[in-house]
């Protein structure tokens, strides 16, 4: 004849219930067992696609002031999963077979960009796709929605191929000329502009300045839509005020890029050197101070729009 029995921890059950201690047992067994599986994935996943984040980073070292920002990416990622963690923890975990079907084609996709048709931003947007499906097959579709959105934030970490820079660039250095062209003449400097080009008339010299790809504004457009993205996520409260953050990044990039580039051109009255080398490089970096500058601000006004008690 059975017995009915209820232990701390056990609940209800028929015929001799286990030790609280075994239970413990298994508990840590399963997870020691969860925390290895989740080890091999990850160093599996690293070695499949280390090639890729070798060539990455060396692309990020070789233009720090373009794409530095690249490195911060993951910290990013990693901070919202920890953040978040009870949430994570909170939703539950299942293998999703059709996640397969998701990391083979981002495996696919990955081979044939490297052999095929080689491109790195599409070996890195096939990585990123590769990672959706590993955590769609080994977690299911809830723990993927969680993690959405660290996983897709790291596409700012890929940096943009030449044809697509080339396409790009263009028509946003003759944007920032035509700004530099205007802002300068507002103070006074006599300035002709050719295409991409300046010309600045000054104590009887003809001083060019010449708009380069650098100059642009595109690394700085890119940097700061991840900026834009990170402080909506984290800072705004509601859709409309995240969507209007994000929608702030390039018109603030834009505007911050024509300023630098007519900064540039007033400086080199005094020194023709500082428009090039290390010079420009360390200017540049200093004009990123009011460019954040002025983001956050225009963040934190919209911020302000909607009280909190409203949310």
């Amino acid at each position: 004849m059975s017995t009915l029995s209820r232990e701390p921890g056990v609940g209800l059950s028929t015929g001799a219930a286990p030790p609280i201690s075994r239970l413990v047992t298994r508990l840590r067994a399963h997870d020691a067992m969860g925390y290895v599986m989740l080890g091999l994935v990850s160093v599996s996943f690293i070695a499949l696609f280390y090639r890729w984040f070798d060539k990455q980073q060396q692309y990020s070292r070789g233009a720090f002031e373009d794409w530095g920002h690249a490195f911060v990416v993951p910290l990013i990622s990693a901070f919202y999963i920890w953040k978040h963690r009870a949430r994570v923890a909170a939703t539950p975990a299942c293998i999703y077979w059709p996640g397969l079907a998701v990391l083979v084609l981002g495996m696919m996709s990955y081979v044939y960009f490297i052999s095929g048709f080689p491109n790195h931003m599409f070996q890195g947007l096939s990585m990123i796709l590769a990672l959706a499906g590993v955590v769609l097959l080994l977690a299911g579709p809830h723990m993927l929605r969680v993690l959405s959105f660290p996983i897709g934030f790291l596409g700012f970490g890929i940096t943009i191929s030449e044809q697509v820079m080339t396409k790009l660039t263009w028509p946003l250095k003759l944007l920032a000329s035509r700004g530099a062209e205007l802002m300068l003449t507002v103070f006074g400097l006599d300035v002709t502009r050719y295409g991409n080009k300046l010309e600045i008339f000054h104590g009887g010299k003809v001083i060019p300045l010449d708009v380069a790809e650098a100059c642009s504004g595109m690394r700085m457009v890119v940097a700061f839509a991840a900026l834009s993205v990170v402080v909506a996520f984290f800072a705004g409260r509601t859709w409309w005020q995240r969507c209007a953050i994000v929608l702030m990044a390039t018109p603030v990039a834009l505007f911050m890029n024509i300023v630098r580039v007519a900064v540039l051109g007033g400086l080199t009255l005094f020194k023709p050197g500082l428009a090039a080398g290390d010079a420009h490089m360390v200017i540049g970096t200093i004009l990123l101070v009011p460019a954040l500058g002025l983001f956050m601000g225009g963040a934190w006004i919209l911020r302000k729009i909607e009280p909190e008690e409203s949310v």
